[in-house]
């Protein structure tokens, strides 16, 4: 059984979409794991493409992490997955573990599978190599490439063995006349670029929870104060302006020399 791990970001949605125009062997469905806190970007994109995909023979279901959104601080709301920045009365800086990839993404796909197996099947206990998970990491991102570490499950990477980067990637797209999707992760995560960073706050609902997590985890852990933002100060008052913005000069406000890269 094959299954794609969709999580409709540019390297995901161009493995499924390249099944649906069938530049690639079909396979069973399409899993997309939602955290449940994706960019509304994210979320209209899956709303316009999943009806795409599916009418193109992949079919696309969709699973969630067992976690509470009524309390950010609740241990069942599953924050403390997720690996925040911390600072203690003493100054000492650190950072949380990450595990938010493994109990919002990769459980709940397991669990659906081992749920599909059985259902469709009746397989209660798969033999190794049963399902075949395809991964949309792309050839410059290869570092990411991890072997399963369930035996039921092998990994695969067609991105890489069609020796396709994401730009390559953004190209077959647009050949195919197919939308760019928006960068796939939640809105509060810490490993947030300052441009992505920019991008969430132009963005009034994704900035809105951001803000809200932000607030919401600072005392979670005492004696740990809490940020989302690797600054360590409330996100509000983070500084996301850019170089320019800040009056530094740019580098190509000056006539190249022709010696970059010599």
């Amino acid at each position: 059984m094959k299954v794609i791990s969709l999580g409709f970001g540019v390297q995901s949605f161009t493995l499924a979409a390249m099944v649906a125009l069938g530049e690639l062997e079909s396979v069973s469905f399409a899993i997309h794991a939602d955290t449940t806190h994706e960019s509304a970007l994210t979320y209209r994109f899956a709303e316009k493409w999943t009806p795409w995909l599916e009418e193109r023979g992949v079919r696309v279901f969709t699973v969630e992490p067992n976690i509470k959104r009524s309390d950010p601080v609740d241990n069942g709301w599953g924050m403390q997955d997720v690996p925040f920045y911390t600072i203690n009365p003493n100054g000492d800086r650190g950072q949380g573990k990450r595990q938010c990839t493994t109990a919002w993404k990769i459980t709940p796909m397991r669990r659906f599978i081992r749920r599909y197996l059985y259902e469709e099947f009746g397989i209660e206990s798969p033999n190794p190599g049963a399902v075949e998970q395809w991964i949309g990491i792309s050839l410059d991102e290869f570092q990411r490439m991890r072997e399963s570490d369930v035996k039921y499950i092998t990994n695969r990477w067609p991105l890489i063995e069609k020796r396709m980067t994401r730009q390559d990637c953004v190209k077959w797209l647009d050949a195919h006349g197919l939308e760019v999707p928006p960068k796939s992760a939640c809105t509060f995560c810490p490993f947030h670029s300052t441009a992505e960073w920019r991008r969430i706050k132009n963005t009034p609902e994704d900035w809105k929870e951001a803000v809200e997590v932000d607030r919401a985890i600072r005392q979670a852990r005492p004696p740990y104060d809490l940020f989302v933002h690797p600054a360590r100060k409330p996100l509000e008052e983070v500084d996301l302006r850019t170089a320019e913005e800040k009056g530094q000069l740019s580098l190509w406000d000056a006539e190249c020399s022709g010696i970059c890269g010599v």
